[in-house]
C-alpha cells in the first residue's frame, strides 16, 4: 500500500466524532483533577507549565499521547497483525519484569520507574496486546470459534496477563480481562457458557450473603427435589438425573471449598474486606492467611469504609445542580482518598451534581455507541474483534469505576478511562481507542 493511497483513506475514512469525544473527555480529565489540587496560594498559570502537580503532569501525558495517536493514525494498519504476536510476548516479558525491577506504589509491584520520575505499568499496556492477539488468533482461518479447543486457547490468552497481575497484588486490572468475553460472544461463543459464569457468581454472593451450611442444605433439598421430580416423570432418562447431581457436587464444592479458599487463601485481608463491606457484612481477617499482623488487619477494613463514605458524601453535597466549579467542600478539603485517580468522579458529582454526572454519562454512553457502531460495520474479523475488545474494556472501566465510587461495587482500583490521573492508562486508552480508528479509516480496503 503506498502512503499516498494511506493518507488518502486516513482523511476519508477516521471518525472524527470520536475524535472529538477524546478530546473532550481528556479535557474533563484534566479540569477535574486541578479541582481537586487547586491551591489559590499557588500561581496556577505558572503550576500548569511546572510539571510539579497532577494537573500539569496529565496535560505533558495528553501531549503525549496526542503524538502517539498521529503515529498510529499515519502508520500502514497492516503493522498491527503483524506485530500482535511478539507485542504479546513482550507485554508479558514486561510484566514479569516488574518482579525484579518494580517499583512498590500503594501496596502493588507492577511499576516499572522510567526517566524523568515516570512509572510504567506493563499491566496496563497488556491490554492493547492481548486485544491484538485475540483477534489475530481468532481471525486466523483454521481457527473455529465454535470449538472448545479455541475457547481454550483463547481463555489462556487472557488468562496468563490476568494472573500476573494478580501476583501483582492488582486485582482490579485482573478483572478487566473478563471484559473481553465480549468479543469472544460476539465471534460465537456459546451462551451456555456466559450462563455457566453468571450462575457462579450468583452462587458466589449467595455464598457471602448466607451462612455456607445453611446455602449447602438448600442447595441440597433442590437438587433432591430435582432428582425426585425426575423419577417420577422420567424414569429412564438417568442423564438429566446424573446432570443434576453434577451440578449439585459442584455448586456444594464452591460452596463449602472454593469460596472459603479464594477469600482465606488468595485474596488478601483488604480486598476479602472490601468484598464484604459492600454486602454490609464483615470479614473476619483472623481467617485469612496472607494477613500480615493484627495491626494491618485493624487498618485494612477502615480506610475501605471511609473511602466509600466520603465518595457517597461528596456526591451527594453536590445536589441537582452541583456547588459550582472549584466550590466543592469534601473534595477540595481532600477528605474523598484517590481523588484524583479512583475517585475521580466524585469532583464531577460535587461540583457539576446531578446534571452534570447526567450529562457526562450521557457523553460516555455516545462514546461507547459509537464503537459499536464502528465494530458492527468491520469487513474483517481481525477489526470487529479488536474493536469489541475496546467496546468490552471501555465499558468494564466505566461501569465498574463509577458504581465503585457510589458503594455499588468493590474498591478494587481501576482508573475512570481518559479522566483518572495517570500516564499509564491515558497512554493504554488512548492506543486501544486509535488503533481501533486506523483499522475502521481501512475497512473498506483491508481484508484480514
Amino acid at each position: 500500500m503506498s502512503v499516498s493511497s494511506n493518507n488518502n483513506n486516513f482523511s476519508k475514512g477516521t471518525d472524527l466524532a470520536v475524535i472529538v469525544v477524546y478530546l473532550i473527555m481528556v479535557a474533563i480529565g484534566i479540569m477535574c483533577i486541578f479541582m481537586v489540587e487547586y491551591n489559590p496560594n499557588l500561581d496556577w498559570s505558572n503550576s500548569f507549565l511546572t510539571a510539579k502537580t497532577n494537573y500539569s503532569k496529565q496535560i505533558y501525558f495528553a501531549i503525549f499521547c496526542a503524538f502517539v495517536a498521529i503515529f498510529i493514525l499515519l502508520i500502514d494498519s497492516k503493522l498491527f497483525t503483524a506485530l500482535a504476536n511478539i507485542s504479546y510476548v513482550l507485554g508479558i516479558l514486561l510484566m514479569l519484569a516488574t518482579f525484579v525491577l518494580g517499583k512498590n506504589i500503594n501496596g502493588s509491584k507492577s511499576w516499572i520507574p522510567i526517566a524523568g520520575g515516570f512509572n510504567l505499568q506493563p499491566a496496563e499496556l497488556c491490554k492493547i496486546f492481548t486485544a491484538l492477539i485475540l483477534a489475530k488468533f481468532i481471525s486466523k482461518p483454521e481457527t473455529d470459534f465454535t470449538k472448545i479447543k479455541s475457547h481454550i486457547i483463547a481463555g489462556i490468552m487472557i488468562a496468563l496477563p490476568a494472573v500476573l497481575s494478580i501476583m501483582q497484588h492488582e486485582l482490579g486490572l485482573a478483572l478487566v480481562y473478563s471484559s473481553f468475553i465480549f468479543a469472544m460472544y460476539r465471534e460465537g461463543l456459546p451462551p451456555v457458557i456466559l450462563v455457566i459464569l453468571l450462575s457462579f457468581a450468583i452462587l458466589v454472593i449467595a455464598t457471602l450473603l448466607l451462612e455456607p451450611t445453611t446455602l449447602a442444605i438448600i442447595l441440597t433439598a433442590l437438587a433432591g427435589l430435582f432428582i425426585a421430580n425426575m423419577i417420577k416423570r422420567f424414569k429412564r432418562n438417568k442423564k438429566n438425573i446424573l446432570i443434576v447431581l453434577a451440578i449439585w457436587v459442584i455448586s456444594f464444592g464452591t460452596v463449602r471449598f472454593a469460596v472459603p479458599y479464594i477469600f482465606n487463601n488468595v485474596f488478601e485481608c483488604y480486598q476479602s474486606t472490601r468484598i464484604y463491606s459492600m454486602i454490609g457484612k464483615e470479614y473476619d481477617c483472623s481467617l485469612n492467611k496472607k494477613s500480615a499482623s493484627s495491626i494491618t488487619e485493624k487498618k485494612s477494613k477502615k480506610p475501605d469504609d471511609y473511602n466509600v463514605k466520603q465518595s457517597k458524601i461528596a456526591i451527594g453535597s453536590g445536589g441537582f445542580w452541583g456547588r459550582g466549579f472549584l466550590k466543592g467542600t469534601q473534595t477540595r478539603g481532600r477528605y474523598v482518598p484517590a481523588q484524583h485517580t479512583d475517585f475521580i468522579f466524585t469532583s464531577l458529582g460535587e461540583a457539576f451534581g446531578f446534571v452534570g454526572t447526567f450529562s457526562f454519562l450521557a457523553l460516555y454512553l455516545f462514546f461507547l455507541f459509537r464503537l459499536i457502531r464502528i465494530a458492527e460495520r468491520q469487513r474483517s474479523t481481525f477489526s470487529r474483534v479488536y474493536a469489541y475488545s475496546v467496546v468490552g474494556i471501555f465499558f468494564f472501566h466505566i461501569a465498574v469505576n463509577i458504581c465503585m465510587t457510589v458503594g455499588l461495587f468493590p474498591v478494587v482500583g481501576i482508573p475512570l478511562p481518559l479522566i483518572s490521573y495517570g500516564g499509564s492508562s491515558l497512554l493504554t486508552f488512548t492506543a486501544l481507542l486509535f488503533i481501533l480508528l486506523r483499522l475502521d479509516a481501512d475497512r473498506q480496503m483491508v481484508l484480514r
